[in-house]
């Protein structure tokens, strides 16, 4: 059929996914996202228009999979925000122990690199942060603890992911991941606990 696309769209952002995951923004150049996804210079841009389009589209895509599976994990133990922090750290250790994936996170790799970014991107990628911080805000709005607190453990659990990324980079064990995520999930059930206790001294 005239003008229909002769390449999957949905595999070839998954392909460029993957090289900006990988080499970064600065790094992923149009050849190697060429030679990745199957895609001339030419099909490049007139099927994502231009390359800061498709690395957006490439945060959006990585986002919603992982969104999705951080978000099940939030959610499913309703009650128990502590064990939803857990859970949520589950799901990153998993990510980046699964040797089909690139190593870290492009999210964090891309807000390391956001001063190089262009600021449409460097905004897009604080938004995702924001959206993964009010996820875990929502999962811990179970407990009695004050609304400041509340948003700083958010902030505090999501620094970790991301710091769990870098790390993950650098050669971290995951042995040593699974320690950091451990001791994170405990200061967030001290926090939480401290603040019960003081509800109650004043009730």
């Amino acid at each position: 059929m005239s003008g229909r696309k002769q390449f999957d769209v949905g595999a070839a952002l998954d392909q460029a996914m993957r090289v900006f995951w990988q080499r970064g923004y600065a790094e992923a150049s149009l050849d190697a996202l060429g030679s990745a996804t199957g895609l001339g210079r030419g099909s490049l841009y007139g099927a994502f228009g231009s390359k800061d389009t498709l690395f957006r589209q490439c945060l959006d895509r990585y986002a919603s999979i992982y969104g999705a599976q951080y978000e099940q994990a939030l959610t499913a133990h309703s009650g128990d925000p502590v064990r939803a922090v857990e859970a949520f750290f589950d799901v990153v250790l998993s990510r980046i122990a699964d040797p089909s994936v690139p190593v870290g996170c492009l999210i964090a790799q891309s807000a390391a690199q956001s001063p190089t970014l262009k600021e449409e991107n460097s905004t897009h990628v604080r938004g995702l942060l924001d959206r993964q911080r009010q996820r875990v805000r929502t999962a811990l709005a179970d407990s009695s603890a004050d609304t400041r607190t509340l948003d700083e453990l958010a902030a505090f659990v999501v620094a970790v992911n991301q710091s769990l990324a870098v790390l993950s980079r650098a050669g971290a064990s995951d042995a040593e991941l699974r320690s950091v995520a451990r001791l994170a999930s405990a200061t967030v059930a001290d926090t939480l606990a401290r603040a019960a206790s003081a509800d109650v001294a004043q009730g």
